[in-house]
């Protein structure tokens, strides 16, 4: 496949990515949808080209070209649905956003009844980039059980688990505090695949009824309100990034 060059352009799953519709990945699967258009022609292949001046839509309406890269921490409250559109009308994080806010996409997602830190970007490719588990950055959890694990079984997951014949990789647990038949649980992982720690828990014999994301990588959620956004400095989003995100 051709290279990007100025003379070119961006090829335009490309161009979605960095205007933070989706990620490449998703961007593509629009393409297919045929809900894209490049100067008024539906557009099914990634590898066109978009140049300066060309007007690019989707679902009718006008993709304004990629900014400078920028970050956001968001606090995510329970009941809402990590999806630009959800098909069963459940409430979204995208639509409870700030209207200020440009187009954005998640870094990785939260199901609906977890909550806490949610990163933002409006480049869908660096958003795709920070959910590679090669990058090394722990997610970071405080889990509320029904039930007491015991040391060892905590311990255990150390070295990974199957569960229904999928194998999760070593995840950190730690016992916080017991009050009545509810245990505060920290756990923390590499990979974070859908709703992993609740299928662990569950395998374990433990209910989940309480599930905060708070920290991903370097960035944490800390005292951020519920439902409140905040953006990483520039300064801040260089110096953290991975090597190959700069």
């Amino acid at each position: 496949m051709s290279e990007d060059t100025p003379e070119r352009g961006e090829r335009i799953a490309k161009f979605l990515a960095h205007a933070g519709v989706a990620s490449r990945r998703d961007a593509e699967k629009l393409l297919a949808e045929g809900v894209v258009k490049l100067n008024n022609e539906v557009v099914s292949h990634p590898a066109t080209f978009v140049a300066a001046g060309d007007l690019v839509t989707l679902r009718g309406v006008p993709v304004e070209p990629p900014g400078r890269t920028r970050l956001w921490r968001y606090h995510k409250p329970a009941g809402l649905v990590t999806t630009h559109r959800d098909p069963e009308g459940r409430p979204t994080v995208f639509a409870a956003l700030p209207a200020a806010l440009p187009r954005v996409v998640s870094v990785g997602r939260l199901d609906l009844n977890s909550e806490g830190l949610l990163l933002l970007t409006n480049d869908g490719a660096l958003a795709r980039r920070l959910e590679l588990p090669a990058n090394g950055w722990i997610r970071r959890y405080r889990v509320r059980i029904f039930g007491a694990p015991e040391p060892a079984v905590l311990a255990g997951l150390a070295r990974g688990i199957t569960v229904d014949g999928v194998r999760y990789d070593a995840i950190e647990a730690g016992l916080d505090s017991r009050k009545g038949d509810n245990c505060w649980l920290t756990l923390a992982l590499r990979e974070g695949r859908n709703r992993e720690i609740r299928r662990v828990m569950a395998h374990l014999g433990f209910r989940v009824t309480r599930l905060i994301r708070v920290a991903y990588g370097p960035f944490q959620l800390g005292n951020l309100p519920e439902g409140a956004v905040e953006e990483v400095p520039g300064k801040v989003l260089r110096e953290q990034m991975p090597k190959e995100a700069k």
